[in-house]
């Protein structure tokens, strides 16, 4: 009879930790979830005349490779104030 209680017992436990488990992985669904989108600039300055040949957004900066008489640039701009961060020349 007490070995009977114990493995009841141990099957109520498990089923009560199981219920844990569920309600942990559903908390963190939803802070995952409901996580606002990281903020981007709405617009960066390019010097007048600037042909855009790409521009892309990565870790945190928006990287947009210009055209200017003839020279390539590549200039790096800060994704949530749009400043440039940096300008390099490519050849």
């Amino acid at each position: 009879m007490l070995g009977k209680a114990r493995r009841s017992f141990g099957i109520s436990i498990g089923i009560l930790l199981l219920g844990f488990m569920a309600i942990g992985v559903a908390l963190v669904y939803r802070v995952m979830r409901d996580s606002p989108p990281p903020a981007i600039a709405e617009a960066i300055s390019l010097p007048a005349g600037a042909v855009v040949v790409s521009a892309l957004v990565n870790e945190g900066a928006i990287n947009v490779t210009y055209t200017l008489d003839g020279a390539t640039t590549l200039a790096l701009f800060n994704q949530e104030t749009g400043e440039m961060t940096r300008s390099v020349g490519i050849r």
